[in-house]
């Protein structure tokens, strides 16, 4: 098997799809592993680490895309990408189809198999692909709003853990799944007064058994919501339906009763975002102002960690990989019933219910 790895070229993307430990297993095991000069330079790894692991270093990305039986990346193709599609072609990345109809219509045009890292599931029904990265997302979310509440970046000047004879600032977490989870650990760790809300009673009684009782939490029924967020000075936006887009929680009334200079972080924009007045914003300019409230919306957050990313995301991502490499392409799928759950597309159609109903798709 040939394994293409191009340099991902996404606005401020950090991350490589591979490292040069995965790479030297995968060579090790048969495969001939293409590396596109550079691409793991972001994240810290040096062209010299994957030559000696055993990979093939290749200038151009052309050359990484036109080789290879298997591309594996990191986040999904950009326009500029999808003239390297073409039938024999499998793809494993990030995909997020329910958000990128033109990137669904150049896959499904060309025949591409595309494996979506966000659809795999373990047998336990989790997945594994996505949980890393919603933890680094969950984290990130709470630090960098914090960082976006400061007066000079265009916040309000709040300090979320506030000092002795001040109230702290106040979060709200939308969603108490893994990214949601994680958003409340880092900001109960910076001593804010922490809201989550969540639709499943048995993940705030986690959360609230965790803390003991030292969070709020509520059932996520509109009323709550709309008392939350006219609350908070830090809303985090955390909701996920696998495969689907994000379903709108919070409308642009809602944000209205947020006070100005309060800030909104939206993690589910990947998936299109929870919240009415978000649009994907990127590392370059990572926020806007509406209605007086400060929102950040980068679709590859984690990039801003690009080496802790790389090692969640490559750990994560090894023994999937490498049972396609000693089984090869369609034997793996057959044989691997999680890997063939992340199969979006294939033979021209949308295969996934959930995706092919987003945009509708037979």
């Amino acid at each position: 098997m040939i394994i293409g790895v191009p340099k991902e070229i996404k606005n401020g993307e950090t991350r490589v799809a591979m490292t040069p430990n995965l790479c030297r297993r995968c060579v090790k095991l048969g495969a001939e592993v293409l590396v596109e000069k550079g691409a793991g330079e972001r994240s810290g790894f040096r062209d010299t680490a994957f030559r000696d692991a055993g990979a093939r270093l290749v200038a151009t990305a052309a050359e990484a895309w036109n080789e290879a039986e298997l591309v594996v990346k990191v986040k999904e193709p950009q326009e500029s990408e999808f003239g390297y599609f073409r039938l024999g072609l499998t793809l494993f990345t990030y995909l997020h189809l329910a958000a990128c109809r033109d990137l669904t219509k150049a896959l499904v045009k060309h025949k591409v198999l595309g494996i979506a890292y966000e659809s795999v599931e373990a047998p336990s029904g989790i997945l594994p692909l996505l949980k890393p990265m919603s933890h680094i997302a969950g984290r990130l979310s709470i630090q960098t709003g914090a960082y976006f509440l400061q007066t000079q970046n265009g916040g309000s000047g709040v300090l979320l853990g506030g000092v002795p004879g001040t109230m702290p600032g106040r979060v709200a977490i939308i969603g108490a799944g893994n990214s949601g989870a994680h958003a409340c650990r880092m900001a109960m760790g910076m001593g804010a007064r922490t809201t989550v809300l969540d639709l499943d009673s048995r993940k705030l009684e986690m959360l609230d058994e965790e803390y003991r009782g030292n969070i709020v939490t509520l059932m996520a029924n509109p009323g709550n919501i709309e008392m939350a967020v006219a609350d908070a000075d830090l809303l985090i936006g955390a909701v996920l339906v696998p495969n689907a887009k994000a379903p709108t929680v919070v409308d642009k009334d809602m944000v209205k009763t947020m006070r100005p200079g309060s800030v909104i972080v939206d993690i589910a924009i990947d998936q299109g975002g929870c919240i009415e007045t978000i649009v994907p914003t990127s590392h370059l300019k990572p926020t806007y102002v509406k209605h007086g409230v400060v929102h950040y919306a980068v679709p590859n957050m984690p990039a801003l960690v690009g080496r802790t990313s790389t090692l969640a995301l490559t750990q994560a991502t090894e023994p999937f990989l490498v049972h396609l490499v000693t089984s090869g392409i369609e034997a793996g799928l057959a044989g691997h019933v999680g890997l063939t759950q992340g199969v979006n597309t294939r033979d021209g159609k949308v295969v996934n219910a959930q995706v092919a109903k987003a945009l509708g798709y037979k």
